[in-house]
């Protein structure tokens, strides 16, 4: 199976998180996926997500990659099949993820929860001296579609 990678370099700042989420939006047509469609939001999200994770919790600079099965295949190495986009951000610090539970106003500690809330499987694992984390997509489900549609709404889609 063919895998298309598209990877950009993120510095360590906030800023970067922007950037990642519009280079992202604009790779995603080229992949077949619309901006529009509700998995392009998804993806967004979660690209958002775990690039802001990099940024603020380690301080270090950061690689996001995006990658896109070609429509033929089914599956390919690791484990990677056909009809999955795979989401990877890997750091240099080898402090691994640790998720936390918001309480009430938080402002943080709710990323790793959206991130497993969203991703159809999400990981970490240890990369040279850093670390990937990385999550899964899978094109053929209904992804996320708005925070104020209900879960019925989205299942009775024609």
């Amino acid at each position: 199976m063919q895998v298309l990678q598209m990877q950009m370099e993120v510095r360590a700042d906030p800023a970067e998180v922007g950037r990642a989420r519009r280079w992202a939006r604009s790779r995603l047509a080229g992949s077949g996926i619309g901006v529009d469609e509700p998995l392009a939001e998804t993806l967004i999200l979660l690209i958002s997500e775990l690039v802001t994770n990099a940024v603020v919790h380690t301080g270090c600079p950061a690689v996001l990659r995006m990658l896109f099965p070609d429509a033929g295949g089914s599956s390919g190495a690791a484990g990677f099949c056909a009809g999955t986009v795979r989401v990877e951000v890997a750091d240099i610090s080898a402090r691994p993820p640790r998720p936390r539970r918001a309480e009430g106003d938080d402002t943080g500690g709710r990323g790793l929860e959206l991130v497993d809330g969203l991703a159809d499987r999400w990981g970490w694992q240890p990369e040279g001296a850093g670390k990937r984390i990385w999550c899964e997509v899978d094109r053929g489900q209904t992804p996320w579609v708005g925070a104020f549609e209900s879960p019925r709404a989205v299942t009775n889609r024609a």
